[in-house]
């Protein structure tokens, strides 16, 4: 019932989020915007009591998502809030990447075969993407390359759920962990290289998605078997 409440009003929100980017109504979208983590904490909050240090750790990592959503809302009027707002999400990600070394704790010694695979692929697109962007980053150089670490190893981390959860919870945070990398990799080519055409339709769609999906895997994580604190 949670499930379905909290899916509705996100969806709500998503959609008056998407019209302002797509109207370009600024007053809309700087009321939108932090709704999207705020729903989000209190369906996790309410669904889960925050009983786990998964629960924990994801709940905060959304607090630093909001802020984040804060800074770069403000951008416009000062242009350090955007480092603000990387600093941000550079939290939420390291605070996602500690919920999920919690489930490789669960099983450490179990292998899966595409594992290695995957994390080729996520080290060669964070590396094509760097070089990439590297020429239009000036003074910005270490920070986005920083950032571009540590959203790749979250991604590579959501990857190695694979058989310590259930598998609907694997899938969910695995595709929010993707969205995510495809939102901030769009903010980033957009900002720093070439306009994308409707950026905004497409980095908060993704974004949207990204939280909205990590956060239900969460909600919906079960442990296959258990050698650490849930």
């Amino acid at each position: 019932m949670k499930t379905k409440l909290f899916s509705f009003i996100f969806a709500v929100v998503f959609i008056i989020q998407l019209y302002a980017e797509t109207d370009g109504n600024i007053q809309l979208r700087n009321f939108s915007k932090p709704l999207i983590a705020i729903t989000l904490l209190a369906w996790l909050y309410f669904s889960t009591n925050l009983k786990g240090r998964f629960h924990k750790r994801i709940f905060t990592g959304l607090l630093f998502a909001l802020a984040g959503d804060v800074f770069l809302m403000l951008q416009t009027s000062n242009n350090s809030f955007f480092t603000f707002g990387l600093i941000a999400f550079l939290l939420c990600h390291i605070f996602y990447i500690r919920a999920f070394i919690l489930d490789h704790k669960s099983n450490p010694g179990l292998k899966n075969s595409f594992f290695l695979w995957v994390v080729g692929a996520l080290i060669i697109f964070c590396v094509g993407l760097f070089f990439y962007l590297q020429p239009f980053l000036g003074s910005m150089q270490f920070a986005v390359l920083l950032y571009a670490i540590i959203i790749t190893f979250m991604a590579i981390m959501a990857v190695n759920r694979y058989g310590k959860v259930n598998i609907f919870s694997y899938k969910l945070i695995l595709y929010g962990a993707l969205f995510f990398l495809l939102s901030d990799s769009a903010l980033a080519v957009n900002k720093f290289a070439q306009p994308i055409p409707q950026s905004g339709v497409l980095i908060m769609a993704s974004y949207m998605i990204a939280q909205f999906l990590i956060v239900y895997g969460t909600v919906e994580r079960k442990l296959l078997v258990t050698r650490t604190e849930i």
